[in-house]
C-alpha cells in the first residue's frame, strides 16, 4: 500500500493565503529540555491556514459546524486532475472532458502547488467551473491554493459548492501526487462550533477506487 500525504506542513514560513503576514502562524515552546523535564509547545493559527477543510458557517450564518462534518464524505474515492497549465483561474471549459463522476471528490493540482500558492495571483475555482461541478452532483473539492477563490465579490464559488453538498477542502499539497483515481482520506480535527478546521490529508494508491 502506497499513502502519498497531500497535506502542507504548518509552520510560520509557510504558504498562507495571499502572503498576508497575519494568516502566519506562531509555534512556541512553553517548556524544554533542558531545564524543564518535558518539551511542550503551544501553536497559534487560523483555522484556514494550511490544509483544511470549510464548513458552510464560513460562508453562511445559519450554516453547519465542524461537530456536525460527516466524515463518509471524507473518506472517499476521488479523482485527481492535473490542470498546471491553467495560469489564472480553472473554468468550466477545464474541467468538462476529464470523466468527473457523480459523487467523486474532484482534486485540482495547479500551479499552486509547484510556488504559487503563497501569491496573489494563485489559481483559483473560477464562478462557472463550481457551477458545473455543483450540477453533477460530486461529494467535494480540493485544491492546492488557500481558497477556492480570491476575495471574489459575494463569495460565489464557494456558495455555489456549499449550496449543493459540495464539501470545500484548501490547502492542498499535490506536487507529488499522480493524476488519476486514488482512495483519499481526510481527517479534521472536531472543533464545537468551528466553521472550519485543520486536517491531516493522504491519498492511498490502490484502494477503494471506481
Amino acid at each position: 500500500m502506497k499513502i502519498i500525504d497531500i497535506s502542507m506542513a504548518i509552520h510560520p514560513e509557510m504558504p498562507v493565503y495571499k502572503g498576508r503576514a497575519e494568516k502566519r502562524p506562531s509555534h512556541h515552546f512553553d517548556k524544554t529540555i533542558p531545564p524543564d523535564s518535558i518539551n511542550e509547545s503551544s501553536i497559534t493559527m487560523n483555522l484556514h491556514t494550511g490544509t483544511h477543510v470549510d464548513t458552510p458557517l464560513h460562508m453562511m450564518e445559519d450554516g453547519w459546524t465542524m461537530d456536525d462534518f460527516p466524515l463518509e464524505k471524507l473518506i472517499t474515492p476521488s479523482l485527481l486532475i492535473d490542470l498546471t497549465h491553467v495560469e489564472d483561474g480553472i473554468t468550466r471549459e477545464d474541467l468538462e472532458h476529464h470523466g468527473i463522476k457523480k459523487a467523486d471528490f474532484v482534486l485540482l493540482k495547479t500551479q499552486n502547488s509547484f510556488g504559487l500558492a503563497n501569491s496573489p495571483e494563485f489559481v483559483y475555482i473560477k464562478e462557472d467551473a463550481a457551477n458545473f461541478l455543483a450540477e453533477l452532483g460530486v461529494k467535494g473539492v480540493g485544491i492546492d491554493a488557500l481558497g477556492v477563490e480570491r476575495d471574489q465579490p459575494g463569495h460565489k464559488t464557494h456558495l455555489a459548492l456549499m449550496n449543493a453538498g459540495v464539501v470545500i477542502l484548501e490547502g492542498l499539497d499535490l506536487a507529488e501526487a499522480p493524476e488519476g483515481r486514488h482512495t483519499l482520506v481526510v481527517l479534521p480535527l472536531k472543533i464545537k462550533g468551528a466553521e472550519g478546521a485543520p486536517a491531516r490529508a493522504v491519498l492511498v494508491e490502490g484502494l477503494m477506487t471506481q
